[in-house]
């Protein structure tokens, strides 16, 4: 009989050994009640309570939590319908708040974000709800962080995984794009061909300059050679009077026909001359040849007498 009751209060004080003792895991937390009530939290790692009278609540993962945020109808500011879905990264930062605070916290959090979406896209227009996720995320972040506060939670991120228009809206919104690109196009080629029509009216503008400056040129080349050989006329004039003045009868010659030979070729070069009769004698013309080779000579005498 001692031997039974001696079983019976090992086996007792086993039982309540093993009810004092709690192994909480990595990454979570106990919350502990005493008679229902809550007392303190347990840490990862040994616990201890108190046989019979504490006893363990809420086992709460400390861990990062994600949560899908299933998808939802939401009317834009342009009274566009699109659906919307996303997903939750959260963490419990007190898990006697998330325990106690709320009944369930992932249907109350993802309720709130829900909630928040249609109240973020409801007031833009469709193009800034595709275009600015990155503002409504932020925005939906701050304000269920600040109400999820008081849950003992600490909400790390919210994003929109997707935004779907309807199907005649997506349509509408690839014809604009292919009238937009159109446009671009149409426009990207009305600069080149204006280019085009600059740079060769440039080309020729440069071409006229570089023609006008060759003919301006030429003219002074042309006005330089007829300046001297005016100025030849005019030494050879000169030395024709000053023979005539000494009285050299082939320097008249000379005079006569020089002048007679550049008759002659003002009629033969006219643009009305077909024929050309000449009524004169040969041998005067000839003669007047020999008297200019003769004043050539004097003249070689007279410099080659004045040379030192």
């Amino acid at each position: 009989m001692d031997n039974i009751l001696i079983l019976v209060f090992l086996g007792f004080v086993a039982v309540v050994v093993f009810r004092s003792i709690r192994f909480v895991p990595q990454g979570f937390n106990f919350t502990v009640e005493r008679f229902g009530k809550y007392t303190h939290t347990l840490p990862s790692g040994l616990g201890f309570l108190i046989p019979l009278i504490d006893s363990v609540g809420r086992k709460v993962n400390m861990m990062e939590q994600v949560l899908d945020v299933p998808s939802q109808d939401v009317i834009t500011k342009d009274n566009a319908v699109v659906k919307v879905d996303g997903v939750i990264f959260y963490q419990v930062l007190d898990a006697a708040k998330s325990a106690y605070e709320v009944s369930n916290l992932e249907q109350a959090t993802i309720a709130l974000v829900m909630t928040n979406i249609r109240t973020a896209i409801g007031s833009m227009d469709l193009d800034e709800s595709l275009s600015k996720r990155d503002e409504i995320n932020a925005r939906l972040m701050r304000v269920v962080d600040d109400a999820t506060h008081p849950w003992g939670i600490k909400v790390n991120r919210i994003e929109l995984k997707d935004i779907q228009p309807p199907r005649d809206l997506v349509d509408a919104m690839a014809r604009q794009m292919k009238a937009e690109r159109e446009k671009r196009a149409a426009i990207l080629e009305a600069e080149g061909s204006r280019a085009s029509e600059i740079l060769r009216a440039e080309g020729e503008k440069q071409g006229a300059v570089l023609e006008a400056e060759g003919r301006r040129e030429a003219a002074f080349r042309d006005a330089e050679a007829r300046e001297r050989l005016a100025e030849a006329e005019a030494r050879a004039t000169e030395m024709v009077s000053q023979a005539i003045a000494k009285g050299d009868v082939q320097a008249i010659n000379y005079f006569v026909a020089n002048n007679y030979i550049k008759a002659l070729q003002a009629l033969a070069t006219s643009p009305n001359q077909k024929t050309l009769i000449l009524p004169v004698e040969l041998t005067s013309v000839v003669g007047s040849i020999a008297g200019i080779a003769e004043i050539a000579k004097a003249v070689g005498k007279k410099q080659g007498a004045s040379a030192p």
